[in-house]
């Protein structure tokens, strides 16, 4: 079936999010390699290039809502400008719509899933979560609105959960988040691709650790850091190296004061990522919770085995426990030092799980992935 006009709807382009990057690669191959026309309809940043290159035959079309005005107002202001711009949204995007005229609309779960159904412009609609359910619209900690945030946190489920049924098709990015989805009867999943599967991969020999990821709570570098100051008075020969970016004060700090500053090194996030996987011997992720965990793919692709938490989701949908790398129960420090050092001890079974990693992962290769999606718009289309 040739010819598919989908239309996604997200909020912009141009930052280096995960959501970002994976509609990208995914855009890219159906529309250079499947022949789809592909429209990405966007609500900011109007003036802003995309953050990962987009193929030239993609249709952008920014709708200039500007949601980002919200920001730094005040409660009040915020909600009274957040409805005003709902409305505009939705009536720029219904207008949008009936003109390309797509056979399937595709919500990445943001602002239009409010009303996408409503649309009634003929095509066919679907939506893509990239977070698990649990951190869904995850509230920051806040105990004097901790009862506010529970009553708003139910009625928005709620309220999602009427437009979710409502949808043709719900893709979750792994088994796991589709078990919590029990209301539901329309789910199906479809992995994250991988964005890369060098040539160049690690022989698994260098004494060298690394994490990849944003220097926020989510990630644990917290836990991992922590784990960290056990491995190095058992190895004090081999580093710890995390890449990524925004505010790292509080782990230098940790580092500091824990003195495992001579092995233990964040580094900022840096654009030759396969380098640096190819220079290291295992992966970790000690993350508190995931959408999917595509950098334990991409280690993976590198031919590192991962030791991860088994946190939510996708850890335990990508990595098969003691084959081609190592769980460990979610939050557990002690245990994360330890399946460490079982790989450092090991230089057998390290190389072996790296070699059997690469093997593994070509599962959520583009091509792979890419032909999950054609079956499925394929029969939605012939259901219609």
């Amino acid at each position: 079936m040739e010819n598919i006009k989908i239309a996604y709807c997200l909020p912009s382009l141009y930052i280096s999010g995960g959501m970002e990057r994976v509609l990208t690669i995914k855009a890219n191959y159906f529309a250079d390699i499947l022949g789809y026309e592909i429209y990405i309809i966007l609500t900011d940043g109007m003036d802003k290039q995309p953050y990962y290159p987009l193929s030239p035959k993609i249709h952008v079309i920014n709708l200039n809502v500007n949601f980002n005005e919200l920001w730094n107002k005040s409660f009040l202001q915020k909600a009274l400008l957040y409805f005003s711009k709902q409305r505009a949204y939705k009536k720029k995007l219904k207008n949008c719509l009936f003109k390309i005229k797509p056979d399937i609309t595709v919500s990445m779960l943001r602002r239009e899933i409010n009303f996408i159904n409503s649309i009634q412009d003929g095509s066919i609609k679907v939506g893509e979560i990239h977070v698990n359910r649990n951190n869904f619209r995850d509230f920051k900690e806040d105990k004097k609105l901790k009862s506010i945030k529970n009553i708003v946190s139910r009625f928005w489920m709620q309220q999602l959960l009427r437009e979710l049924h409502k949808l043709n098709k719900f893709i979750t990015l792994s088994y796991e988040d589709k078990e919590k989805w029990i209301e539901l009867n329309n789910v199906e999943v479809i992995n994250n691709p991988l964005p890369f599967f060098p040539d160049k991969i690690s022989d698994c020999s260098n004494k060298e650790v690394i994490a990849v990821g944003r220097y926020v709570y989510q990630k644990g570098f917290d836990l991992l850091i922590d784990a960290w100051e056990i491995i190095s008075k058992k190895h004090p020969d081999w580093i710890l190296k995390i890449y990524g970016d925004g505010d790292a004060k509080e782990y230098i700090d940790q580092i500091n004061q824990l003195n495992i500053h001579k092995s233990c090194f964040l580094e900022h996030a840096v654009s030759n990522i396969i380098d640096k996987y190819t220079e290291s011997s295992i992966f970790v992720l000690s993350s508190r919770y995931e959408g999917f965990g595509m950098v334990i793919t991409e280690a993976m692709a590198c031919g590192i085995p991962a030791v991860s938490f088994a946190c939510p989701c996708g850890p335990k949908d990508i990595i098969k426990d003691s084959i081609d790398g190592l769980l460990v129960e979610n939050g557990n420090i002690q245990e994360l030092a330890d399946k460490i050092c079982y790989l450092i001890e090991h230089e057998d079974i390290r190389k072996e799980m790296g070699k059997q990693a690469r093997i593994d992962v070509e599962r959520f290769k583009i091509e792979n992935i890419a032909l999950q999606w054609k079956e499925l718009f394929e029969s939605l289309l012939q259901s219609k």
